[in-house]
């Protein structure tokens, strides 16, 4: 449902509520690593080794966690080829692609303001922790 529809999002759905269906995708979904595993499949199939070598700090285990959440999720498909050693082949799905249509602008716009934020961090004087009181 669009966002300037009569019912906005917030009162459509509580989320505050663990069954929030935005809250339900945008966790999995806004997690550290997937966006990035999205960003390298976006350009097509990459194997494991391939995936990993793009994202350097990433964890093998981390990756295969990712990856398999992502498949899990419907998007992106997995595929095992009976060599040895197995070759795995990771490509997006139609709702992989339809999803990093939506990303691909935040990346965009991270790229353009990296520099902001990062004079922002270094220009951030923390309240004192008694200011409050």
């Amino acid at each position: 449902m669009p966002i300037d529809d009569d019912m906005t999002l917030h009162r459509q759905f509580s989320i505050f509520s663990g069954a929030c269906p935005i809250r339900d995708v945008l966790d999995r979904l806004g997690d550290r690593w997937t966006v990035l595993v999205l960003l390298e499949l976006a350009a097509g199939t990459l194997r494991f080794s391939e995936i990993r070598k793009r994202i350097a700090d990433i964890s093998p285990r981390m990756l295969a966690q990712t990856l398999r959440h992502l498949e899990q999720d419907g998007l992106l498909t997995r595929e095992v080829f009976p060599t040895v050693p197995p070759r795995v082949d990771y490509t997006l799905t139609a709702l992989g692609h339809s999803f990093f249509e939506r990303v691909q602008m935040l990346a965009q716009w991270a790229a353009e303001n990296h520099e902001a934020v990062r004079a922002a961090r270094r220009a951030y004087v923390a309240p004192a922790a008694n200011a409050a009181k």
